[in-house]
């Protein structure tokens, strides 16, 4: 039997609604065309409408523009978590605020779980989708693996009951190195994106406010990220996530890449 013609995506209201990202997505996502030809894998895993926690590795600079240009091909409108420092920096933070954007604040464990619950809430009330990088900043790992998790992608879709869905992206190490600087040329330089299914989280919705089951929730997203990237890289995965601590590393996040929410 010959199969069908795949259906076409439903764009949603975020994409087909009048809003701030028409203008900026009419700019930036030509320009990131022109630096690479982003191939994505798995589309059908991102929702088409409803709220949701898209977690991604994370080692590049640019990497945050390929993500966001991704999800913005596939009818939605990319969010991010962002520091709430960054909030208060002029027209920056404006322009953060319009756009939807989520601010994190450092703050102790408990502060950290009412705003879990109150971020999640407002997520699930406006139907809306946010980017959370786990790792929380660029990987350390030395083969750009992905490293240890924090726990705020895992806590904030439990808090919402959302999906927690992994992604993971290789070929902007050749846009823009770890550390690097920027590399134009050539034009259209290829990055693989794949999207996988939603987690299944049902073992730990009954305990969800519990640290230890948000931390195992986090190495759950987490392997499966490694294990995504892995198919990409046509590499087998460390067995073990690198950990920044029992090397000496520190672990700063910047826009987009805080992941304790």
């Amino acid at each position: 039997m010959t199969p069908g013609p795949t259906r076409r995506r439903r764009l949603s209201a975020e994409k087909t609604r009048p809003s701030v990202f028409w203008p900026l997505a009419a700019i930036v996502v030509p320009l990131v065309g022109l630096i690479a030809k982003i191939e994505i894998e798995g589309a059908e895993n991102l929702p088409e409408d409803g709220a949701y926690v898209l977690a991604p590795n994370h080692y590049s600079e640019i990497d945050p523009v390929i993500v966001a240009a991704a999800v913005w091909r596939l009818g939605r409108a990319p969010r991010f978590m962002a520091k709430e420092s960054l909030f208060r920096v002029p027209v920056l933070g404006a322009a953060l605020r319009a756009t939807g954007m989520i601010p994190v604040a450092r703050a102790t464990s408990g502060a950290a779980a009412k705003q879990a619950i109150e971020t999640a809430e407002k997520l699930a009330a406006q139907r809306a989708g946010v980017i959370v990088y786990p790792e929380g900043t660029l990987t350390r790992d030395p083969d750009m693996w992905p490293m240890r998790g924090k726990t705020g992608a895992a806590r904030l879709a439990l808090a919402g009951g959302m999906p927690l869905i992994p992604m993971a992206h290789w070929g902007a190490e050749r846009i823009y190195p770890r550390y690097g600087k920027l590399s134009f040329w050539p034009l259209r330089k290829r990055v693989r994106v794949v999207i996988g299914p939603a987690l299944d989280l049902d073992g730990f919705t009954d305990r969800a406010q519990h640290p230890a089951a948000q931390q195992e929730a986090t190495t759950l997203v987490m392997n499966h990220i490694a294990e995504l990237l892995s198919g990409l890289r046509g590499l087998p995965a460390p067995a073990e996530r690198w950990n920044p601590g029992a090397h000496g590393q520190t672990e700063t996040g910047r826009l987009g890449r805080d992941g304790d929410a």
